[in-house]
């Protein structure tokens, strides 16, 4: 594992410096937990192509944070972290947050929406690492590779 870089500091813009506080912040956190997976949202286009753009950014040097230290890295969409914690993908922020609190049975617990987000998206890494992904195109083709769960 190879440790971050620090990013000097010169005359630079605030949008920069705050991506190296996310980068240099994520390697800290890298490192002090040393996390075998790393899972991330793609980034949602909505109305503002600006902020879809400094989200871009910030999810880049979060992104090389992992791959810096070899960390296998998924992406998810927002409507398949959705579909994974609730179950539909248009559910909406505080939908996500609900069923991220009681998951982790945490009914009372004060949580921002960005934070529940983010467990959210690593409960979808869990489901996808721990489901399997064969898809068949139809019954007949699943019952034929799995003959010994057909009840007659």
């Amino acid at each position: 594992m190879r440790a971050c870089g620090t990013i000097k500091n010169g005359n630079e813009s605030s949008m920069p410096l705050r991506l190296k506080r996310i980068y240099e912040e994520l390697c800290a956190i890298i490192q002090k937990y040393h996390p075998d997976e790393f899972a991330i949202e793609s980034a949602f286009y909505g109305k503002n192509a600006q902020s879809a753009l400094k989200l871009g950014h910030a999810r880049g040097v979060s992104i090389l944070a992992a791959v810096v230290h070899e960390i296998p890295t998924s992406e998810y969409s927002p409507r398949e972290v959705k579909r994974a914690v609730v179950g539909g993908g248009a559910a909406s922020k505080e939908q996500v947050q609900y069923m991220v609190k009681s998951l982790l049975r945490t009914p009372d617990t004060k949580m921002v929406l960005d934070a529940s987000d983010a467990i959210a998206t690593a409960v979808c890494h869990l489901h996808r690492l721990t489901t399997p992904t064969i898809r068949h195109k139809d019954w007949k083709s699943f019952v034929h590779a799995n003959p010994s769960r057909v009840v007659v």
